[in-house]
């Protein structure tokens, strides 16, 4: 069982457990060792509020409603009223009215629980909880590294902007108009989503190639393809920690949206479909921004240029079937490049 939860969990994280009576706290302490949790107790809503202060690392409140003193209703309001960081509060009701479990969730609790707990319910309430905190923290992630990397990398401007708009404008089509594909509204939202992190490996390579105000030479690309196999890397890692789909979703974005649908890209040579589609899909929004962008060394091209080596490149380095939905959409493609001009 405890496996079930492991992408979760993969913290220490503990889970604090509020209710005046010892023998139900004992009960659910003991459902929730079993999973691997750590535990912290206390015996009234005061204590509770005390402790949930002094230790920043407690996300996760299992509440009884009815103590003496401060109650599990002035609890949930006080920590709402100082929390800085979100903390996922279960409330516990002891009777088979809801009116104490609604009154809890208008007041801030984010689920309820009836005693006596049933450990299974228990188990997915909990899980539920430390999901969504680890959307949070995956998203301020997400935000963090994307700023990192748009400082250490040559692209100025709106580039992440853009290319993030694209992949959402390419993703819609593909899921109306390409089905085989198996792009769910979801994940074509995600790979929007996390776009920005795609070239986050390029914070490992030194500035006087970064930034060469020239062309690179053979040598100097040698050492900026590298940024691929880091960025995939340490995006994996991420993931391995976190179980996170969004992180899943962004190493294989860094990892292969240099690769090519006829095998000829890097870092693994991967061609069509054995490349993620994520890759697939950042691939075109990456090359189109990157023709129609000016640099240093070269000028930006038209939206008609850049579409004729697209198409040019289709079944080559690109999906022909990506390069099809761009067409498509393509009036949109010019409407965000125009809008989100550097």
């Amino acid at each position: 069982m405890a496996d079930q939860i492991l992408p979760e969990k993969r913290h220490i994280t503990p889970i604090l457990l509020v209710d005046d009576d010892i023998a139900q706290r004992r009960l659910l302490r003991m459902i929730l060792e079993r999973e691997g949790l750590r535990i912290i107790e206390a015996g009234n809503g005061k204590e509770a509020l005390e402790i949930s202060e002094n230790d920043p690392e407690i996300r996760m409140i299992i509440t009884d409603i009815d103590m003496p003193g401060m109650d599990g209703l002035d609890l949930i309001r006080e920590i709402r009223k100082r929390q800085i960081r979100y903390k996922y509060i279960i409330v516990l009701t002891s009777t088979g009215d809801n009116t104490p479990a609604v009154k809890a969730l208008s007041v801030g609790a984010d689920d309820f629980l009836r005693k006596p707990a049933i450990p299974e319910e228990l188990r997915l309430r909990t899980s539920s909880g430390f999901r969504l905190l680890n959307l949070e923290t995956t998203e301020e992630l997400i935000f963090a590294m994307a700023k990192l990397s748009e400082y250490r990398s040559e692209e100025t401007g709106f580039h992440l902007e853009r290319v993030q708009h694209y992949i959402r404008v390419l993703g819609r089509d593909i899921v109306q108009h390409c089905t085989e594909i198996g792009i769910t509204p979801q994940l074509a939202e995600e790979i929007a989503w996390v776009s920005s992190l795609h070239d986050i490996g390029k914070v490992a390579i030194p500035d006087a190639i970064l930034h060469k105000p020239a062309r690179l030479t053979v040598e100097e690309h040698d050492i900026i393809k590298q940024h691929a196999k880091i960025g995939g890397e340490l995006l994996q890692t991420i993931y391995e920690k976190t179980g996170s789909h969004s992180m899943k979703t962004a190493y294989e974005i860094a990892w292969y949206h240099h690769e090519r649908f006829d095998g000829g890209g890097y870092p693994q040579g991967l061609c069509a479909d054995d490349i993620p589609v994520s890759a697939r899909i950042m691939a075109i929004a990456d090359i189109y921004d990157a023709l129609t962008s000016k640099r240093s060394y070269k000028n930006a091209l038209s939206h008609e240029k850049a579409t004729k080596i697209l198409v040019e490149e289709r079944g080559a380095h690109l999906d022909p079937r990506l390069v099809d939905a761009f067409l498509r959409q393509q009036e949109y493609w010019e409407m965000i490049k125009q809008k989100f001009a550097d």
